[in-house]
């Protein structure tokens, strides 16, 4: 009858340093936010992917927004060269 008693009594103790291991991993994990890291890492990377598009999306439009601007100051400059040389004359006779 011993041996069984001491059998039970092994694996009792060996349940509760398996029970106290799981429970002060679980409380370190709460304390030093390893879950919230987690969440964290994953909203910083979809977040990234989010921004990368858009990104993508604005150095396109940007691109064009500043050939439409070139074009109009090219146009303008024109202008202001054909008015100059072919325009009214200042000098009167």
């Amino acid at each position: 009858m011993g041996s069984t008693s001491q059998a039970w009594t092994v694996a009792s103790s060996k349940a509760w340093i398996v029970a106290s291991s799981i429970g002060a991993v679980e409380a370190l994990k709460d304390q030093l936010g390893v879950c919230r890291w987690n969440y964290a890492f994953r909203s910083l990377h979809q977040h990234a992917k989010n921004n990368i598009r858009s990104y993508a999306q604005f150095k396109k439009l940007s691109s064009a927004v500043s050939n439409k601007v070139k074009r109009t100051k090219e146009q303008s400059m024109r202008k202001v060269m054909e008015l100059d040389c072919w325009g009214p004359s200042t000098m009167r006779f």
